[in-house]
């Protein structure tokens, strides 16, 4: 059985600011402030985590051609403190090895 793993990271204060921006304007769309939301959450509580929607909707933010640098950066920062599960290596369930 797959264990979740808690990253114990926070979002840099530099990151934060960006996020503040992001939140602020209202020319940014819905995932962007919601990756913005989230990292800005956990720029001072290691023990939160980015939820499965908000990793989601910032893995969206990366993809997206149009979206602003300071976007994509919250988006990673958020993506980076997301619950990651850890592989049970007796299963076979993880990715497979190129022979």
């Amino acid at each position: 059985m797959a264990k979740k793993v808690t990253p114990q990271k926070t979002t840099s204060p530099g990151v934060a600011k960006k996020a503040s921006g992001v939140l602020k304007s209202p020319d940014t769309g819905k995932a962007s402030k919601s990756a913005a939301g989230s990292a800005l959450s956990q720029s001072k509580t290691p023990k939160k985590t980015t939820t499965e929607s908000a990793a989601t909707k910032a893995s969206k933010v990366l993809r997206e051609g149009r979206t602003s640098k300071a976007s994509k950066s919250v988006a990673g920062s958020a993506l980076s403190q997301r619950e990651k599960k850890s592989v049970n290596k007796t299963s076979g369930t993880g990715p497979r090895k190129k022979e």
